[in-house]
């Protein structure tokens, strides 16, 4: 991983001392990180979450009284860009992952797994940077495009993605919206597909799904969302499911939720 231009801001929250000691010294030699607070309750992690707002979260799921999901029900879990839950009760998993958690450590682990679920935990925080700066940037372009123009008072009008940032190894480079012809889900990634090219990006399908026009945009199933602009035909199969076929041959299924709302959008009766 490249070198952050600050320290990942941590805290560790569990009840258990040791288990305190155990995060604190696998993190005491990384550079990267800061230890900015610990927590032994629920009740002391939701007040020093919210005064300290940490990049990352180490989180005990069982603890008395308060546990680790009564504690992200008591803050705004969009402030914190990773979290990681700690515990020895892996029947908690799927709950942990429905609420978002970058990763899942049970006890006892070994350091090997710890620097894994570390790895993906600067990835995210840093990609996260990047999608902020980028949108400063990216305000920054447009209004600048507006005001070339049109020297007229600008519509207001819903802000939607025009340019995406991606970093690729030691380079960064923008790449249009427009420019993509789908997205698919690859676990904690979304795969951008562009041509021949592929790029995965940090970020969610609901979350993209958000910044992307609905008028040139669908998410025709749970794990693709398609550019409407690349997209050649709709074929049904024998057993009412549909597929959509792209310009470039790629076929994806359809969910037949969205079927409806795709014709209309196509604005076209060859289907």
């Amino acid at each position: 991983m490249d070198k952050m231009r600050k320290p990942v801001r941590a805290m560790i929250v569990d009840d258990e001392p040791l288990a305190r000691q155990a995060i604190r010294l696998l993190l005491k030699t990384d550079a990267e990180v800061e230890i900015i607070a610990e927590a032994g309750s629920g009740s002391e992690a939701v007040e020093l979450i919210n005064r300290n707002a940490p990049d990352l979260l180490f989180l005990d799921i069982q603890m008395p009284g308060m546990n680790g999901f009564d504690v992200l029900e008591k803050i705004d879990v969009s402030r914190i860009p990773a979290i990681i839950f700690v515990t020895a009760f892996d029947q908690y998993a799927l709950r942990a992952f429905e609420v978002h958690a970058l990763d899942y450590l049970l006890k006892p682990f070994d350091d090997a797994r710890f620097e894994k679920a570390l790895r993906q935990a600067k990835a995210q925080i840093e990609q996260r940077e990047i999608n902020r700066l980028s949108q400063k940037l990216f305000a920054l372009l447009e209004d600048r495009e507006e005001r070339v123009e049109s020297p007229r008072p600008a519509v207001e009008r819903p802000k939607y993605l025009t340019r995406l940032m991606i970093k690729s190894a030691s380079r960064i480079f923008f790449l249009k919206v427009e420019e993509i012809d789908w997205i698919g889900a690859e676990d904690y990634y979304v795969k951008l597909h562009f041509g021949r090219k592929t790029h995965l990006l940090r970020e969610t399908m609901n979350e993209l799904e958000a910044k992307l026009d609905p008028e040139k945009f669908l998410r025709i199933h749970r794990s693709s969302i398609v550019n409407l602009d690349r997209v050649k035909e709709m074929h049904a199969h024998f057993n009412g499911d549909y597929v959509v076929i792209l310009q470039d041959g790629t076929e994806l299924k359809l969910s037949r939720s969205r079927r409806e709302q795709l014709q209309t959008l196509l604005k076209s009766d060859r289907f």
